[in-house]
């Protein structure tokens, strides 16, 4: 048995270690460790509530507007406040425009970038992997980063600025958009569209979307010349496609709610049974392998974050979430496959797990959905009504939470207030379910599940093969660990 440290690794946002017990060249376990302990939830215990609007969001420069999102949620519980329809709607384009931009910076940037790699070098198509993907240098990220900054614009559009804005409150978003800022929000998403159509998707959004088996995806990758069927057919030539195998249940909390429900349904599901509905009260966080103080697996909104780094049997500073006692994987992969979308179900079903392919694909898939959602919530904007409710905010004693999608998956905030200060706040993040450590009974997290099997030959500390499974789940260790 070979015993590798992997880390720390680069173009992840924050510290990542992991390390791998491999026989024969295969992994045949692996722990994940989140070493940088950041105290988010303890700063904002005793402070007023509306504190939270302006710390949480600090929590990541990435996804800013999602953290700001569920403060939001959950403070808009405690006190009862309606926000404004026209409020909602503008939320949810910045958070999708925030989303969009994660997907396509992860894309370009963080993971396309290692098969450019000379492990691949022989290969036939690694000349133009390298040209088209290589870091730095590759014609890819210097189209998309252009495109991406178009949805910095439209953020800035709505909040003001990004990250960190102050625009989303309780009662709505605080910039009342005229019609001039209307027609540039809908004139730079036109923009958008046709770029991530020319550049990614190689033809209309409704076209891809009208994909929806297995063998229609593999016509799309033959014929295609854009960088998705790009990727599709590299994956297929380095078996993406059975990479990665995730550990089983998939969970969303729902995303991008509104006056009609949830753009994308909340629930679980797993790769070959159907949805069931998502009870958020099954939801603990176990603490036996976290460099926490002992303590019960709790509730989020009862739980404790009281870091104890010579704790013998620790070895993260995540804690351990589990859904009624089980891991679970969260990300564009799970809200896809929850919603029912045709082709992610297709690919679930054939392999009957996650796998490296089906996480890239579905957020491309979730792109291309977002940008047809969008195109409406421009339009269903009433110039005539307010962006945030009137009424004052007050808040009482009380327990709010607020279950929001991430780019990289379910982010759930907890608050309880009692006498005008906050006494618990509590934070499980996308990343937090994905890359947690065992839990007391000894069950792994999702990427430590999903690392059995790799194959990494005589040199796991460099094996190509595990960055791919780590980079797709995206990890953003700056949210992991509070």
């Amino acid at each position: 048995m070979t015993r590798t440290i992997v880390g720390p690794f680069n173009r992840v946002e924050g510290d990542l270690e992991v390390r791998l017990e491999s026989h024969d060249g295969v992994v045949r376990e692996a722990r994940v460790t989140t070493p940088l302990y950041r105290g988010f939830e303890q700063i904002l215990v005793g402070r007023a509530p509306a504190d939270a609007l302006v710390i949480a969001p600090r929590i990541c420069g990435i996804c800013s507007v999602s953290q700001s999102m569920a403060a939001v949620a959950a403070l808009r519980a405690v006190s009862g406040t309606v926000a404004a329809p026209n409020g909602v709607l503008a939320a949810n384009i910045a958070h999708a425009a925030e989303n969009i931009a994660d997907h396509l910076t992860h894309f370009a940037v963080f993971f396309m970038p290692d098969f450019a790699r000379p492990d691949y070098a022989g290969a036939a198509w690694h000349p133009a992997a390298v040209e088209r993907f290589a870091a730095e240098t590759g014609a890819a990220s210097a189209e998309i980063l252009p495109v991406r900054a178009r949805l910095l614009h439209v953020m800035g559009l709505i909040a003001g600025k990004w990250p960190h804005s102050l625009a989303f409150q309780p009662g709505g978003t605080t910039r009342a958009l005229d019609l001039g800022a209307r027609m540039r929000l809908a004139g730079t998403w036109r923009d958008f569209r046709a770029a991530f159509e020319r550049i990614v998707l190689g033809g209309p959004v409704e076209d891809f979307l009208s994909i929806e088996t297995a063998d229609g995806l593999a016509a799309y990758a033959e014929a295609g010349r854009a960088d998705l069927p790009h990727f599709l057919r590299i994956a297929a030539a380095t078996g993406c496609d059975r990479l990665g195998r995730g550990p089983g249940p998939l969970m969303s909390f729902g995303a991008y709610h509104g006056e009609d429900g949830a753009l994308f349904a909340g629930g679980v599901t797993e790769a070959q049974d159907g949805w069931r509905p998502l009870d958020p009260d099954r939801i603990a966080e176990d603490l036996s392998h976290a460099w926490m103080q002992e303590g019960p697996a709790l509730h989020p909104a009862r739980g404790e974050t009281r870091p104890d780094v010579d704790r013998p049997d620790g070895y993260s500073f995540a804690k351990a979430p589990r859904l009624d006692g089980r891991p679970v994987e969260v990300g564009a992969v799970a809200r896809q496959a929850v919603d029912g979308q045709p082709l992610i179900r297709a690919l679930l079903e054939r392999d009957g797990a996650t796998t490296v392919t089906t996480r890239i694909l579905a957020r491309m898939v979730e792109t291309a959905r977002l940008i047809l959602a969008v195109e409406g919530w421009v339009r269903a904007l009433d110039l005539r009504e307010a962006f945030c409710a009137p009424e004052t905010v007050r808040f009482g004693d009380g327990t709010g939470e607020g279950l929001v999608e991430a780019a990289r998956g379910a982010l759930g905030h907890w608050v309880v207030v009692r006498g005008d200060r906050i006494q618990r706040y509590q934070i499980v993040a996308p990343t937090t379910w994905n890359f947690s450590p065992r839990d007391a009974d000894g069950r792994p997290g999702p990427l430590e599940q999903a690392l059995v099997g790799t194959p990494v030959g005589d040199q796991p500390g460099r094996s190509v093969a595990v960055q791919h499974v780590v980079r797709s789940f995206d990890p953003c260790m700056v949210c992991t660990a509070h």
